[in-house]
């Protein structure tokens, strides 16, 4: 499941959370589950300033928020 849903992840990230090299996305792909978990919350409730993940991250519940982060953890 958390596979299916960090697919849409993957316009802006890249696939499995490789983004490419310049694109001025971050790579998702082996960041540290925690890392990436406080970074959506902070999209979540607005504390980090966004164009579009602010809105995004407000669409997963947080159970969901944690198995996309499980997924990236776990991607090379």
């Amino acid at each position: 499941l958390g596979r299916n849903l960090a697919a849409t992840c993957a316009n802006c990230h890249g696939t499995n959370g490789n983004a490419l090299k310049g694109a001025g996305m971050d790579s998702l792909a082996g960041m540290e589950k925690s890392k990436t978990l406080q970074k959506l919350a902070d999209f979540k409730s607005g504390d980090k300033p966004a164009t579009i993940m602010h809105q995004i991250s407000k669409g997963y519940t947080d159970e969901q928020l944690d198995l996309i982060a499980t997924y990236f953890a776990a991607q090379k």
